[in-house]
């Protein structure tokens, strides 16, 4: 089993779905097999966030880091960048203006780091800082 990411005509996602990767009666480019006319589609790893592979039973970076495929695993909405790493990347949604991609793991980072105290906060871009979410 393995996920899809269907694009459109300006690299966006809008969908994600569950296809082959094993080859069946001669069928080996399943990107293309899927891809309706006019369309692209590219293999996403579930297992894969910031470029790292996950062990799917444990929640770990996995040994093998060759399973890492385009950095985040697609979500629709995501951009697939065909220029970044070996075979592409997704990117998320940027979530505010001010924070900027993260070239390593083709994530958006805020322009402060996220307070390390164990509470929890949210970013407010209009103060352009984290704010701490009261408790129920």
């Amino acid at each position: 089993m393995a996920h899809y990411a269907q694009l459109d005509s300006e690299n966006v996602v809008v969908n994600v779905f569950v296809g082959r990767d094993d080859v069946v009666e001669g069928i080996d480019d399943w990107e293309t097999y899927y891809a309706p006319e006019g369309s692209m589609v590219k293999q996403t790893s579930y297992n894969t966030r910031g470029g790292i592979h996950y062990d799917p039973e444990t929640g770990e970076p996995s040994e093998d880091q060759t399973k890492a495929l385009r950095f985040n695993y697609a979500g629709i909405g995501f951009t697939f960048d065909p220029d970044k790493g070996t075979d592409g990347a997704f990117i998320p949604p940027k979530p505010f203006e001010s924070w900027v991609l993260d070239e390593d793991t083709c994530l958006w980072a805020a322009p402060l780091p996220y307070p390390e105290d164990g509470a929890t906060y949210t970013w407010n871009e209009e103060l352009f800082a984290w704010e701490l979410v009261a408790d129920e």
